[in-house]
């Protein structure tokens, strides 16, 4: 057995899914055995790799052992001369084996090997070749000085920036994510290190074959494609405290016992900074809106109190009083930034519309209350109206400034369906448009480019790859996918690098595959299109389902005594109005199957279901699963109000 593949899982069902689709492509006349190890995925992973790849070695653990000890699980089983330890938010290309294979048995003092590897826009990721995190390496990456001189040998020694990224070169550290390793030196240093969790352990196992007279070489001959932030999310807090005290893990493993100390003072002050900036710029990410509308609010309303206290209610001299200021202004505006935030207008990207909506709903709830008060709590009726108008006009234009500004996230919502080109050969560009036009509610446009140079007459087709500058900019194309069926990956990254310029969005759709997948930052996944999950899963729309429920159910029990014999069962109308405002069920819900063949975002159970639409009864289970994913594919609050209109005579029943 020349290699094996040992790819570790968690929750990347899609990831993986294209990952192995690449590895078979790449394994072409090498003697290859695959393994992956699922640290209890509970998105179907495992089925997935059973049902599509029946020849990968799949070990099942019932609970999360982490990256190091589930490869170890594999590489103790292994056979192969070389090891690769490969993520599975990755491509290969379909040469990377038989080149780093050819590399290493050309070179007897490789003990280890990475590749060049590209985000999902095909640029260069600059963790492919690394060194060894010192402290005064530590020192100069913590505090940003690499970021600051990334070509510079003193301060850019983390990523090597002043190596050539395109040169063969010896490196201290292989990237995780593609590690080749000979069966022989792990034999010699030992398996990964479990006392990592996860992060820490590619550092550890680069530093002991080197340590044990081996070379590590970056060989940029090869490319794969790394989603980077896939498998792990590394803006959260959780992360950088499992990062950096894995690296602490390591300094006190191989550091003398004074650099070791060192080290571990300046990952601690990193720690804590970088966990101190991460809390500040939550904070500041979602309070900085709702703040700033505030403030507004306050200014405008409080000058508006001002010219009517002069002009209008004391003419003649007075003012109002204190309280006004202190209490009755920042009532209203709690209860407008209530409104608006329930009704989504603080959402990103921002939309002005719902901003309105909310303060809409905000300025009826301050009125009915103003009217329920009793007379000398009554300020002013013509205050609450006038500012709403100029909540109306300070939103907008607080907006529209940090939308020029070009703010991260600020950006307003444009409501823009996306335009699609879908580049490949006859018959799966079409079987990627149709997935498409299932994935999506409303695409803009879906136009098929042939992969030949050859111009196709078929109705859908623009053109031919040699033409595709032209077809980007006439078509105004804002997203290009790849077929990975008839495209290699080294053909994708090419195209990738090649449209760089264009600011295209790139997805790759993995054959026989229902999902398309694609990175549009470094560090964001961007949308994975697949049939069967969408929108009722997001948290805008979680919540106004919430909001929906406590409305309607409030509603309807206000509203019992006349509504009590339109339901068919009183009892359990009753019993599933209070089961709604306790949070146990949901007005609306997926129709129960015994068998669901499509797994769904979970949300409550309903008391009327997507069939309750139609006029008949359904009891076909196909159709009842289709239904169940338009319901959750195609969520809106109208939905939501059209389904109680057509099935209220079912809201008693039992469920």
């Amino acid at each position: 057995m020349k290699l094996s593949v040992i790819i570790v899982s968690y929750n990347v069902r899609h990831f993986l899914e294209q990952c192995l689709h690449s590895v078979h492509s790449a394994i072409a006349g090498i003697e290859t055995e695959i393994y992956v190890v699922d640290n209890a995925s509970v998105d179907g992973s495992v089925k997935m790799v059973k049902d599509k790849f029946p020849g990968v070695k799949c070990i099942a653990n019932q609970d999360n052992q982490g990256f190091a000890k589930a490869n170890n699980q594999a590489i103790r089983q292994s056979a192969g001369e070389y090891v690769l330890l490969l993520n599975p938010d990755t491509i290969v290309e379909t040469d990377t084996f038989a080149k780093i294979i050819t590399f290493m048995d050309s070179h007897a003092d490789a003990g280890g090997l990475g590749v060049k590897m590209v985000d999902g826009t095909g640029r260069f990721l600059p963790e492919s070749k690394r060194g060894l995190p010192t402290p005064t390496v530590a020192f100069y990456k913590i505090f940003g000085l690499a970021r600051l001189f990334p070509k510079s040998k003193t301060f850019n020694k983390y990523h090597l920036g002043y190596l050539d990224k395109d040169k063969i070169h010896q490196v201290e550290i292989l990237a995780g994510a593609f590690m080749l390793v000979r069966k022989s030196v792990l034999g010699q240093v030992g398996l990964l290190d479990e006392a990592f969790f996860m992060y820490g352990e590619d550092i550890d196992l680069s530093y002991r074959i080197i340590k044990a007279g081996y070379h590590n070489y970056y060989y940029p001959e090869t490319r794969i494609i790394h989603y980077k932030g896939e498998s792990t999310k590394k803006g959260s807090l959780n992360y950088v405290f499992v990062f950096y005290n894995a690296m602490i893990i390591f300094a006190k493993k191989h550091f003398s016992a004074k650099n070791a100390q060192l080290f571990s003072v300046l990952i601690n002050i990193a720690i804590y900074f970088r966990a101190f900036l991460s809390i500040v710029s939550r904070v500041l990410n979602s309070t900085l809106l709702p703040l700033a509308d505030s403030i507004l609010l306050y200014a405008g309303l409080a000058a508006i109190a001002r010219i009517l206290e002069q002009r209008v209610i004391y003419p003649w001299g007075g003012h109002y009083p204190i309280e006004l200021y202190l209490l009755v202004i920042p009532s209203f505006i709690a209860a407008w930034m209530i409104s608006i935030y329930y009704s989504g207008g603080f959402d990103k990207p921002i939309s002005i519309w719902k901003s309105f909506r909310g303060l809409a709903a905000g300025t009826i709830i301050i009125l009915v209350i103003y009217a329920l008060l009793p007379e000398h709590f009554r300020f002013s009726r013509s205050l609450i109206l006038t500012g709403s108008v100029w909540g109306v006009l300070a939103l907008t234009v607080s907006r529209l400034i940090l939308s020029l500004l070009r703010i991260n996230g600020f950006s307003i919502q444009a409501n823009k369906n996306k335009r699609f080109a879908v580049l490949g050969e006859e018959p799966e560009v079409q079987r990627v448009a149709d997935l498409l036009q299932k994935a999506l509610l409303n695409p803009g446009f879906i136009g098929l480019i042939n992969t030949g140079t050859t111009q196709s007459e078929k109705n859908g087709y623009l053109g031919n790859i040699t033409q595709i500058n032209d077809i980007i900019t006439i078509y105004k194309i804002d997203e290009l996918i790849f077929c990975a069926k008839d495209m290699p990956a080294e053909n994708i990254i090419d195209q990738m690098s090649a449209l760089q310029h264009t600011q295209l969005d790139f997805k790759i759709a993995p054959p026989e595959s229902m999902s398309i997948i694609g990175s549009n930052s470094i560090d964001t996944a961007g949308d994975l299109y697949v049939i069967d999950v969408n929108s009722i899963g997001k948290f805008q729309n979680r919540r106004s389902k919430r909001v929906f429920d406590v409305v309607v159910s409030l509603i309807l029990l206000a509203s019992y005594p006349l509504t009590l014999f339109l339901t068919g069962n009183p009892i359990n109308y009753l019993r599933n109005i209070f089961g709604v405002l306790f949070g146990l069920k949901s007005i609306t819900g997926y129709h129960p199957l015994d068998k669901q063949e499509h797994k769904l975002p979970d949300i409550r159970p309903g008391i009327l279901y997507p069939t309750d639409a139609l006029n008949k009864q359904i009891t076909d289970d196909k159709t009842i699963d289709r239904l169940n994913i338009f319901y959750a594919r195609d969520y809106r609050i109208g939905n939501e109000f059209r389904l109680l209109y057509k099935g209220f005579r079912h809201l008693g029943r039992k469920c």
